[in-house]
């Protein structure tokens, strides 16, 4: 139906940006005299809560090293993808950004991206309590609700976006297995909303240096003549659309075969 391959990696890139805010957390264990005895970097990948929750339910013991898991982890996901009328744009407005092409200077554009709210979920997998709230407390301040990132929407179009993310809920889940001192997982889920916007596909076009509009005294589409013909020009001729420039409108009129001009400039 639409005919035209794009791909923005808009929403990857949101992604990206989000797992890069909790990509360095970390996890220190303390003796029974308060001194450091490990620091811990939690591990974070990109992954759904159930595929943690089935590995842990397969490792007979959290300390055992032939399993691929070990606790404290952190896993993400997308788990909502939905269109935001609030922040709906007018449609006309264009981004642009001007470079050299084959043809000489090419003005690039896109324009108004769509709105649309990412959701996503941030599990915290840890073995005790302690480590539970050393992760969380480690996040919660930067978000009073939201914390923005700026993201790098499309580089050709140096086009960068600041893009709040909103911390929702959180919940919180402590299961144990065996008798009843035994402490299974700690599992924290906090839900984040990205307010991020989706780009349509790129256009190009040559930029336009010169207008130019002929009026005629009568509706004869055989036989008229033409009495003015007025053409804007930029001002110097050498400016780009990303200049600061200003135009040179020239007026010719035409009376009894013979020609006259009229230049007028206008600055920025």
């Amino acid at each position: 139906m639409f005919g035209q391959y794009f791909y923005n990696e808009s929403m990857r890139k949101m992604t990206v940006a989000f797992g890069q805010l909790f990509n360095n957390i970390v996890v220190k264990r303390k003796d029974s005299n308060g001194n450091i005895t490990q620091s811990i970097k939690v591990p974070l990948a990109y992954a759904p809560k159930e595929k943690f929750l089935v590995r842990l339910d397969q490792q007979p013991s959290l300390d055992d090293r032939e399993f691929a898991i070990t606790l404290p982890r952190m896993g993400f996901e997308i788990t909502g993808i939905n269109y935001d009328s609030s922040r709906k744009l007018t449609r006309v407005q264009k981004f642009k950004h001007v470079k050299s092409g084959e043809d000489g200077k090419v003005l690039n554009y896109n324009y108004t991206p769509v709105p649309y709210n990412l959701t996503y979920s941030l599990y915290v997998f840890t073995a005790t309590a302690e480590a539970g709230l050393q992760i969380v407390e480690q996040i919660l301040p930067f978000f009073q609700p939201d914390y923005t990132v700026t993201v790098n929407v499309i580089p050709d179009l140096n086009i960068k976006r600041d893009v709040p993310i909103v911390l929702n809920n959180i919940t919180y889940d402590d299961s144990y297995s065996g008798d009843f001192t035994t402490r299974r997982a700690v599992v924290y889920t906090l839900s984040f909303t990205a307010k991020t916007y989706l780009f349509g596909p790129a256009k190009s076009q040559s930029v336009i240096k010169q207008t130019q509009s002929d009026l005629y005294s009568d509706t004869d589409t055989v036989n008229k003549a033409r009495e003015e013909r007025i053409v804007i020009t930029p001002n110097p001729t050498s400016a780009d659309a990303n200049d600061d420039f200003g135009f040179t409108t020239t007026i010719s009129f035409y009376t009894d075969g013979k020609k006259y001009d009229v230049t007028k400039n206008e600055d920025s």
